[in-house]
């Protein structure tokens, strides 16, 4: 076996689900989690950042041809890559929750539309959401979901907010709508006399699309993921638009065929209820990602299958090894030492492996476990060039690789994950530097220069965000491996 030919031509593929493309399929395990999403009955998936969302996403984005054979039309309303559909609206953001409520309920009408265009979908319900988009400019021949939703805005501003472009509120005296407002839409309940002049009700229209996707035989879902970058530069903003989708969200339970499917981080979720949201008891159809060392190993060893050329060299018959956890197992130490520390008390290398990629919460992400093992074959190609020792046996990797290979793992989550989303944190974890991994509230409030109630919360906020793990028998604030190397922190508890 020629191990340096065959590492080179090894991968375990992208660490972020929208570089992979259309092989991520040939990965993926359908499992109850999936079952529940592509069956409908789930609607919102949760888990934190890196756990897999965005592949659930993707793989239902991308599925449409199978759902459409069961009378589904998906419907995304995000892009998948590039920059968020609603960066811009972080330049003039809606002034309240009406306002986006408003804005939700427009966009996945114009979104709708779109769709019924799409599959020839011509009844009179269809025409007239049509009619009555056109005739509020809201569609085009063409365009991207940005324009979609600008557009849509652009209606939501004049309606909430005439005086923006007026100086001055007019309300015609017959409909109610701002004076030189193009359209007939309206967001509140139309008077009789307004319903004469053509004026129509939001809630009218999604009825309206309901009873055409209900006649055509078919259901939209209307897919919603990348929210944790929608609105990332303003907190309070992402909150209050949050809020605003999930209340519409409910209010479309009285459509049958009208379905939202929303992925979110957990701690989004978590700042959206912060403070009290009654809303939240009713939103039942919901499942949390998480994984264990059973289903992680699984994920290891399906994208080592994934290479052909693996396959080949060991012999290895993927049905049988993916039918049994021993199997799996069995391979896994084929290809990997049994111990990267050797010892009578130490760690698998399975174990050590998810130890070291584990953040504060316990939490292993699929993310950082591929970040891993790529650059652990980056490492052994390395050692392979400058002369270094061959692995022995079928072994693909000395044990010194896997300390080597944790640095740019480490760098990468802490900049791109804790750095990118609580900047104001930084000086606290930046302050930690060359210090030791365990700290109790007093050694962290001598290094933060502040007094212990301040240490106490600061040191909590940290916990939140799983930079920290609090072990409350020792009272004490533990830094996982997981951020050791990017901060050269030396073992130990501080005095």
């Amino acid at each position: 076996m020629d191990k340096y030919k065959l590492l080179q031509n090894l991968s375990f593929g992208e660490r972020i689900a929208e570089l992979e493309g259309n092989i991520l399929y040939k990965y993926f395990v359908q499992t109850e989690n999936w079952r529940k999403l592509s069956s409908g009955r789930t609607d919102v998936v949760y888990g934190p950042k890196g756990s897999g969302k965005s592949a659930l996403y993707f793989l239902l984005s991308t599925n449409d041809g199978e759902l459409f054979d069961d009378n589904i039309i998906l419907a995304p309303c995000v892009n998948v890559q590039g920059a968020p559909i609603f960066k811009e609206l972080s330049n003039d953001p809606p002034v309240d929750e009406q306002e986006l409520i408003g804005l939700w309920k427009l966009y996945f009408l114009v979104v709708i539309s779109e769709r019924f265009e799409d599959f020839g979908f011509r009844g009179k319900c269809a025409l007239k959401l049509r009619k009555a988009l056109e005739s509020s400019d809201l569609v085009k021949d063409t365009g991207s979901l940005s324009g979609k939703l600008n557009r849509a805005y652009g209606y939501i501003k004049k309606f909430f907010r005439p005086e923006s472009a007026e100086g001055t509120v007019h309300l015609d005296p017959v409909t109610q709508l701002p004076v030189g407002l193009t359209g007939k839409i309206s967001f509140s309940e139309p008077s009789n006399i307004a319903q004469k002049e053509g004026i129509i009700g939001i809630d009218e229209l999604l009825l309206c699309a309901n009873q055409e996707l209900d006649g055509q035989g078919f259901s939209v879902w209307l897919l919603l993921d990348r929210l944790d970058v929608a609105f990332s530069e303003d907190v309070e903003m992402e909150r209050v638009a949050l809020r605003a989708l999930f209340r519409v969200y409910l209010d479309m339970a009285a459509y049958s065929h009208i379905k939202a499917k929303i992925f979110l981080r957990d701690d989004i979720w978590n700042r959206i209820v912060d403070g009290g949201f009654r809303e939240a008891s009713h939103i039942t159809k919901n499942v949390r990602i998480s994984w264990n060392r059973a289903s992680l190993l699984n994920l290891i060893i399906r994208r080592l299958l994934h290479n052909e050329v693996f396959v080949k060299e060991y012999g290895v018959d993927v049905e049988k090894t993916l039918s049994s956890v021993d199997k799996q197992q069995e391979l896994f130490y084929r290809v990997f030492p049994q111990q990267v520390e050797v010892g009578p008390n130490k760690s698998s290398t399975l174990d050590w492996i998810l130890s070291r990629t584990r953040d504060g919460k316990q939490l292993n992400a699929p993310r950082e476990l591929i970040h891993f093992l790529n650059e652990l074959v980056a490492e052994q190609l390395r050692k392979f060039e400058i002369g270094g020792g061959e692995p022995p046996g079928e072994q693909l990797f000395v044990r010194g690789v896997f300390k080597d290979a944790l640095p740019e793992v480490s760098v990468v989550r802490l900049t791109q994950t804790i750095y990118a989303e609580h900047d104001e944190l930084r000086p606290y974890i930046e302050a930690l530097r060359e210090s030791k991994t365990a700290h109790t509230v007093e050694s962290l409030g001598k290094i933060w220069g502040v007094d212990i109630e301040k240490a106490k919360d600061l040191a909590n906020r940290l916990v939140d965000i799983g930079f920290f793990e609090s072990r409350v028998k020792k009272q004490d604030y533990w830094v996982p491996f997981l951020y050791r190397d990017a901060l050269n922190m030396i073992q130990g508890s501080s005095s």
